[in-house]
């Protein structure tokens, strides 16, 4: 197949949009002889937290001399970032390559017709047979049950902090959604788990012991203590299987606390089944690194990026925020969220913090008008401008800029996506989505 051609097939399958359940990927992954049986798996579920704490565990794993798989979604600004190897992101020509046999096996397939996510999970699971993958950390792309990536068998599931979101598709209350997050569970595979809410320890206490898995929980079993806070990382002391004292993160915002002891746990639990495994969790940590959480991209003007998209999100960042007024006289602050989202929730704890507000759009159908959140902003109490698109809005608030202020842009990691694209990144298949 052409470039061309993979590409447009790529394209092509974002019509069938979003379709959940297990037979359609069993299918697609039988006909490429099962990928996924070929590696060690840690599968990452979660509403808030996935990304970094899937990073955390990678980074942590690869010192131990493994080669590692990670598999994330969605991209920033390339799809190239979804599938990794030893930290390096697949090529273009992978990509197209792996589209070709991926799309072979499934034209194979009688009357069969699979959505853009998961070819993309049977091409990530090829790539990482292709590269001799040991160990890969699989990051759940929408719930969990009914998610493709569920198809693992994993040495260890992770849940992270779990709150509303994607209502729509996986319910309306915290314990419905914890139900469909449960669903990772696995028949005796431990299950480790952050801090949540009452309703959604209690839907993870029943389906673990349905499961017959070990429940490791943030705050029975393991914790962690921040040493140091500043806007670039934190610092913590780390109590669980062992005790480990000023641990290095180039992660801000206390929130990544728990996520890096919930990284930790999990590389503890794996280690202690596999005694061969020697991870450097010191290092590994240290190593580690996220985009679009709380990212500084650009200098002058000063410029923070954070893909807040749901109000427990919005509320960390606004907790964030709060202490940067501390070096930063004002707040301009821009924002693009998709319609589907709890908007308002996202918006009451950032918009007191702001002196100037932007409501723009990324360039994506789900995308909230500028209008409609400058509507909604005013039900709420705020005046806000609204830009059509994103650099539109990076321009008004550079007009907006008097030294001492601070840029910060949010809601959606598309928008945030699409700032860091004006800002140089270049970016590969970028419009390939869900």
């Amino acid at each position: 197949m052409s470039y061309e051609g993979a590409t447009a097939y790529l394209y092509s399958l974002q019509k069938y949009g979003m379709k959940f359940g297990l037979d359609n990927i069993g299918r697609l992954l039988s006909a490429l002889e099962n990928p996924q049986e070929s590696f060690h798996a840690i599968h990452v579920a979660g509403t808030n937290g996935k990304g970094s704490t899937s990073a955390m565990i990678e980074s942590v794993l690869r010192t131990a001399g493994v080669t590692t798989g990670l598999f994330t979604s969605p991209h920033l600004v390339s799809f190239t970032e979804r599938i990794r190897v030893n930290g390096k992101e697949i090529s273009e020509t992978d990509v197209v390559r792996l589209a070709d046999e991926v799309r072979s096996a499934a034209e194979n397939i009688p009357g069969f017709l699979p959505t853009f996510f998961e070819v993309t999970t049977a091409m990530a699971f090829l790539y990482f047979r292709k590269m001799h993958v040991a160990w890969a950390v699989i990051e759940v792309g929408m719930g969990g049950r009914l998610d493709a990536t569920n198809i693992l068998i994993p040495e260890a599931s992770v849940i992270t902090a779990i709150d509303i979101d994607h209502s729509d598709f996986l319910g309306s209350t915290l314990s419905e959604i914890s139900g469909e997050k449960a669903g990772i569970i696995k028949q005796g595979v431990p299950v480790i788990t952050a801090l949540q809410h009452p309703d959604a320890a209690a839907v993870l206490e029943i389906r673990a012991e349905e499961c017959g898995s070990e429940l490791i929980a943030y705050g029975k079993d393991f914790s962690a203590d921040i040493t140091a806070d500043e806007l670039v990382g934190i610092r913590i002391n780390y109590h669980g299987e062992k005790e480990y004292s000023d641990l290095s993160l180039q992660f801000a915002g206390r929130h990544q606390a728990l996520n890096a002891a919930l990284a930790v746990r999990t590389i503890e639990e794996v280690m202690k089944k596999y005694p061969k495994l020697k991870c450097d969790i010191r290092q590994g940590l240290r190593d580690a690194r996220w985009p679009g959480r709380l990212e500084f991209v650009k200098d002058h003007p000063p410029v923070l990026i954070d893909g807040a998209h749901n109000p427990q999100a919005a509320a960390v960042l606004a907790a964030y925020l709060g202490k940067a007024l501390d070096l930063y006289s004002r707040i301009i602050l821009i924002m693009g969220m998709m319609n589907d989202k709890d908007r308002e929730g996202i918006m009451k704890p950032l918009l007191p913090l702001a002196s100037e507000i932007i409501f723009t759009a990324p360039a994506y159908g789900r995308a909230a008008s500028p209008e409609t959140l400058a509507a909604e902003a005013r039900g709420l109490g705020y005046l806000a401008q609204t830009a059509q698109t994103v650099p539109d809005a990076l321009n008004l608030a550079e007009r907006l800029y008097v030294q001492g202020d601070l840029i910060v842009v949010t809601g959606s990691f598309y928008t945030i996506g699409e700032v860091k694209e004006e800002f140089g990144q270049k970016g590969v298949l970028s419009r390939l989505r869900e």
